[in-house]
């Protein structure tokens, strides 16, 4: 059933990506000679675009499958998809161009239109291919190409998997049950049974007919995980592997060279060198475009806070971790009383918090109480993504119990942060908000930033943590 319907989900992903480029070149002849809005000196009958439309249809199949743009995936990030649709349709246009400018003769084709097909071929695509997951998420929902899975484990690790594939029917995972290892003695995980033991894993896939097994338990050795997929091997089924956050945070393992040996890379920290004066050049331009556009938003913000809450000051400034473990005086609009910690001294903020002020409340829901940081950022305190910084108080506390926690200081801390965009905010395990800082620490590129500043502001309307 699951091959059947992975079968048919990529069918009508490719016959709906043609129609999409087919509708932007008929969309774009329109534009440049039918609709009125750009003159022309020499009308072109739509039968000069014929060759242009075939050549487009044939080259997209293998370019976007050499892209990975016809691997089914369950979990899908929509800017990550606009970027390969970018790069796959705009190697399709040079193509094209490149077949038009052998095959057509002198003026038989608009550059123009050559130009909007790809713009609006980008838009449409991106479209039509966001309606076609949103399809496949509610079909999944149903039942339609559901895959059964087997968490191997019974620690957190497994516990997290288990929540994340419970908490999202879309992905179209059927929780079956855990696997015990080394001993464990849980009878069930997260409300789901441990339905047997990793020796017998090969018997538990056929009984229950298991079409993917991940693997969520780093206590196992090399030699235990690879005992776990020989006892797949001889069956159809996909093996993941979830790994020790803490031990290897790369996003994918590379083979390189090393004067002659072969060499697994599992680190390459990303955020050196000339990286980080790209990072520098944007942080700086990106603040200050917001600070100056933004500026009449906080000036009433300001003037807000002075009426309803005159005892105490505009700004709240507070002492934060920031790199290399060095303080710095963070800036944040008051939302809480004046005397919000005299009797508690530093604790976390929580949902319906008694100490923040009515104005305080919109402005935490809505994160416009970190406006201000914008200014830390052009002082060289932060920049815009990266770990959110924590106070002094705090930084000694998770140093002593979470590994590696002191390597998060390893580079400037952000307004928003990796962590953040995946619902890591607020009073939640810091022990998995570490595990984000470090892989954006150890993976950082300009895109990433910019795609966690595109999902904060996606966020900002819906995000529930926000207290």
């Amino acid at each position: 059933m699951t091959a059947k319907a992975d079968r048919l989900f990529l069918a009508t992903m490719l016959l709906l990506d043609l129609a999409m480029v087919s509708g932007a070149l008929a969309l774009a002849y329109w534009v440049r000679f039918q609709s009125g809005w750009v003159p022309y000196g020499q009308y072109h009958p739509w039968t000069n675009y014929l060759g242009m439309g075939l050549a487009q249809a044939l080259l997209l199949p293998p370019v976007f499958g050499l892209q990975g743009l016809y691997r089914l995936r369950r979990s899908v990030s929509r800017f990550d998809e606009i970027y390969r649709l970018v790069v796959g349709l705009s190697i399709v246009n040079s193509l094209n161009l490149a077949f038009m400018g052998l095959a057509a003769r002198e003026n038989d084709v608009s550059r123009l239109v050559q130009a909007l097909t790809w713009a609006f071929g980008i838009g449409l695509v991106w479209v039509g291919r966001m309606l076609h997951y949103a399809a496949q998420g509610e079909l999944r929902k149903r039942g339609f190409g559901r895959q059964r899975v087997l968490v191997v484990g019974t620690g957190q690790e497994a516990r997290i998997i288990g929540e994340k594939i419970l908490g999202a029917p879309g992905l179209g995972y059927e929780l079956v049950g855990y696997v015990a290892t080394n001993g464990g003695r849980a009878a069930e995980v997260a409300g789901r049974p441990v339905v047997g033991r990793a020796e017998s894993l090969n018997e538990l896939i056929r009984k229950y007919q298991v079409g993917e097994v991940i693997v969520a338990e780093p206590g196992l050795s090399h030699r235990d995980i690879l005992e776990v997929v020989a006892r797949c091997e001889p069956l159809p089924v996909n093996i993941k592997v979830y790994p020790d956050v803490f031990q290897i945070m790369a996003s994918e393992v590379s083979i390189g060279d090393f004067n002659g040996l072969p060499m697994v890379s599992i680190r390459d920290v990303g955020l050196r060198g000339w990286r980080r004066t790209v990072k520098r050049v944007f942080d700086v331009a990106f603040s200050a475009t917001v600070l100056v556009l933004l500026s009449p938003l906080m000036l009433l913000i300001a003037a807000l806070i002075k009426v309803t809450s005159p005892d105490g000051p505009v700004f709240y400034v507070q002492e934060r971790v920031g790199l290399d473990g060095k303080p710095f005086p963070i800036i944040k609009f008051r939302t809480m009383r004046p005397d919000a910690e005299a009797e508690t001294g530093p604790v976390w903020a929580k949902p319906g918090d008694p100490r923040r002020t009515r104005l305080g409340a919109i402005l935490r829901r809505f994160s416009l109480d970190e406006l201000p940081q914008f200014i830390n950022v052009l002082l060289g305190h932060m920049s815009v993504v990266g770990p959110r910084p924590e106070r002094p108080y705090f930084v000694q506390q998770f140093a002593r119990v979470v590994p590696r926690y002191l390597d998060r200081h390893r580079e400037k801390a952000g307004i928003t942060g990796w962590a953040q965009v995946n619902g890591l905010r607020g009073d939640t395990p810091i022990e998995e908000r570490t595990a984000y800082d470090l892989w954006y620490v150890e993976n950082w590129t300009l895109w990433l930033d910019i795609k966690i500043i595109l999902r904060t502001i996606l966020l900002i309307f819906r995000d529930k943590n926000a207290y």
